[in-house]
């Protein structure tokens, strides 16, 4: 199942432009550890050019082209890259499976994500017409009261390796939807469907500066784009050390933030559970995009009287999972994304092990895999809450296990950590999962499931997993800013002041 790998250029302006400094860096297919192809590499310079683009964009026509065009007219750019998407779906699948690692049909089912979220936002930037002057009722006759929803201007969008085009249009469809402007700028180890978004983008004759594709290094192309000061917001996805960069160069010239960043989240398994249907989703929590997920349930908290009994299943589960070259059929786990990932992962797994855990399964590269960046769904036990792997996201396929004895001990397990992006409950009592979710410190909680996302729901944490949300209205409000207008409608003296005597 060959794929071509498209050479392609940074997308500026509504056109493909080489870097100024005309530096590629190699695509490394992680199945095989073997250079694939490049990718260009924007600098400081090529940010300035971005920016710029967007600006005029924004601003074209006063605004009428784009930024205050009815939300109708950027709807249908919207629904035409679906089609596209849609359209291209196994093409943009394969190259998504050969450059992040991802299973194929894991892949092709985030097209399909990809494809509704533009749908998703399209529908929003519809709506915005209606809302254009939104009465407010208020207790005084002598004036009315409107608010108007307005884009915030050029945005920077910057994204991650685990999910590169759907991760990109969680914020670009919300972002071009509201009228903002944009610059992109993926991880720079999974750009290739970020690059085809910006072919598809030329194909539906999206506005020239709308949507600016810069792919190349986090500090030579990121930091320039987070600092840039005639950029009005930033939105980002990736490791919380990062995103403490960013809000500390945004800081500088107050500019708004959304920060989607790490996790360490739980997974609370009672002792009412169907063994077979909780373990299958323990392992889907923890081992769904190769383990490389921000919201991966990654602390299993399991009851202790069906701990020995529940691990036996979830080992079993484990074993059973396909581990493979992601395009081979039937693959449900495929390589971590890069050396440097596998190699982290693992000294992660080396050190639980010299700290006291267990491996119960798992903890190495598979053994009928000899190259690639392949590391074993791992089960790890005898974990304390003193070790690394219960405090630190590995983002990798392993699961650290820790035993309960009461709903309370499990709530304090559960909530002890820094991150608060998600939590998972599975339990055959209701009214316990209601007062469990109530309790978890987490932006999103998974009942009797783990890792169902939807474009219509709130996605985003509390703690150090980050702040604000994206998806759903919360997300579309990201790049919308609210301004009041006030209007005094009586035609009588306002009457504060004494009047000048008229002479």
């Amino acid at each position: 199942m060959e794929a071509r790998i498209p050479s392609r250029q940074l997308f500026i302006d509504g056109k493909w432009v080489e870097p100024i400094k005309k530096t590629r860096l190699p695509i490394i297919n992680p199945s095989t550890d073997k250079i694939i192809g490049d990718i260009p590499a924007a600098t400081a310079e090529d940010v300035e050019l971005a920016v710029e683009a967007a600006r005029r964009a924004f601003a074209r026509n006063k605004g009428a082209d784009w930024a205050k065009a009815p939300g109708s007219l950027r709807a249908k750019y919207l629904r035409a890259i679906a089609a596209k998407i849609t359209e291209r779906k196994s093409e943009l699948a394969k190259l998504e499976a050969i450059d992040s690692g991802k299973p194929l049909d894991e892949a092709a089912w985030d097209m399909d994500d990809v494809a509704a979220c533009f749908e998703y936002f399209a529908g929003l930037a519809e709506a915005l017409d209606a809302q254009k002057k939104a009465p407010l009722s208020l207790p005084m006759d002598t004036f009315k009261c409107h608010v108007l929803k307005e884009p915030l201007g050029v945005v920077g969008l910057i994204t991650p390796w685990n999910y590169p085009l759907l991760m990109a249009t969680w914020k670009v469809a919300p972002a071009l939807a509201a009228g903002c402007t944009a610059i992109l700028k993926p991880s720079e180890l999974s750009s290739m469907t970020c690059l085809e978004l910006a072919d598809v983008c030329i194909e539906v004759g999206l506005p020239p500066g709308v949507l600016n594709i810069l792919t190349g290094l986090g500090q030579e192309a990121g930091a320039p784009l987070a600092s840039h000061p005639h950029v009005d917001k930033i939105a980002f996805t990736g490791s919380t050390a990062t995103g403490s960069k960013i809000m500390t160069a945004a800081a500088q010239l107050v500019k708004p933030v959304t920060l989607e960043l790490g996790g360490k989240s739980p997974i609370l398994v009672f002792e009412d559970v169907d063994l077979d249907k909780a373990a299958e989703w323990t392992a889907f929590g923890c081992f769904w995009t190769n383990g490389q997920i921000c919201s991966a349930t990654s602390r299993l908290l399991v009851h202790e009287s069906i701990a020995a009994e529940f691990l036996d299943k979830l080992v079993k589960w484990t074993k059973n999972i396909k581990i493979s070259d992601p395009l081979e059929e039937g693959c449900r786990l495929g390589p971590v994304v890069s050396k440097g990932q596998y190699e982290k992962v693992l000294k992660f797994i080396s050190t639980a092990r010299s700290e006291g855990a267990t491996v119960l399964s798992g903890g190495g590269r598979p053994q009928h895999l000899e190259s690639g960046f392949f590391v074993e769904p791992t089960i790890l036990t005898d974990v304390t809450t003193s070790m690394q792997i219960w405090k630190e996201e590995v983002f990798g396929p392993v699961l650290c296990v820790k035993t309960f004895s009461s709903e309370d001990e499990a709530i304090e397990l559960a909530n002890d950590t820094q991150y608060g992006l998600a939590g998972a409950v599975i339990s055959n009592d209701l009214e316990r999962c209601e007062r469990v979710s109530k309790a978890l410190q987490a932006g999103i909680v998974w009942i009797n499931c783990a890792q169902p996302t939807f474009c219509q729901a709130p996605w985003g944490g509390i703690k150090r997993s980050g702040f604000g949300r994206e998806l759903g209205l919360w997300g579309f409000d990201n790049y919308l800013s609210v301004k009041q207008v006030t209007q005094y409608i009586s035609d009588e003296q306002w009457g504060w002041y004494q009047p000048p005597s008229k002479l």
